[in-house]
């Protein structure tokens, strides 16, 4: 029995998310079911983060145990071939048996991505979020740059999240527009259930000057949900890298 390691990319648009449900079709669901019948044995596997439904990755990251005679690296080619064309495995390499996808990660890099034009794109709705109005990029970027730094993001979280403490560590974070796309890029240690969506949904009405720019580090300091702005929507998210430090 040896430990497996891959990289996945997955259009969240038709799952209910990363984890196994009983109220729809996952992404986890999916691979399992796929791997079971290429290894001929019950396949489970450890993502190293529970998306959202509607949310996409880029690079989620997962691993599973199994006996095989496949080398770790055509793991994705046999995959590929029988995975819906909206879930692919880019990667796969075998990790010693103390790693774990979700409790060996040392940081995290999500993309929220927006379409900020008078006219939501035919091309990209499922993937970004439509913003009519046109925002100042420019306020956004340097009121993310509050965040930086280890903070008490308590004021960041939804309810619903099984977090023993909300102190999280943001390493960086920028905002970026190129023609009609906004783009959040943040990195961190961690992050709280919608932490994410709810940084993007208050840096969108600060950049449609709706709310002020300190409200970021007010809601740092007093803790208040309601100081924020809201939480924005699931199809502009991407889990774009997992990292860790020991395989990389």
């Amino acid at each position: 029995m040896k430990r497996y390691l891959l990289d996945v990319s997955y259009d969240g648009t038709a799952y209910c998310g990363w984890q196994r449900q009983s109220n729809g079709p996952s992404v986890q669901q999916t691979l399992e079911e796929t791997l079971s019948v290429l290894l001929g044995t019950e396949i489970k596997v450890t993502g190293a983060s529970r998306t959202d439904a509607g949310v996409h990755a880029l690079g989620q990251r997962a691993h599973f145990d199994a006996e095989t005679g496949i080398p770790a690296e055509k793991l994705p080619f046999a995959l590929n071939t029988m995975l819906p064309p909206d879930i692919r495995a880019l990667r796969g390499q075998l990790v010693p048996d103390s790693f774990h996808a979700r409790f060996s990660v040392s940081g995290k890099t999500y993309t929220y991505r927006i379409h900020n034009a008078p006219h939501a794109s035919a091309i990209y709705r499922a993937t970004t979020a439509h913003i009519p109005v046109t925002l100042d990029d420019r306020l956004m970027d340097e009121a993310a740059r509050q965040l930086l730094g280890t903070h008490d993001f308590a004021a960041f979280a939804a309810a619903g999240g099984s977090a023993k403490t909300t102190v999280r560590s943001i390493t960086d974070i920028s905002v970026e527009r190129k023609e009609d796309e906004v783009s959040l890029s943040v990195s961190g240690n961690a992050f709280l259930y919608n932490m994410v969506r709810i940084i993007a949904g208050t840096l969108i009405d600060i950049g449609h000057r709706k709310l002020p720019p300190d409200c970021l580090s007010e809601a740092l300091r007093t803790g208040d949900r309601l100081s924020l702005g809201p939480t924005a929507p699931a199809q502009g998210l991407e889990l774009t890298h997992v990292y860790y430090p020991d395989i990389e």
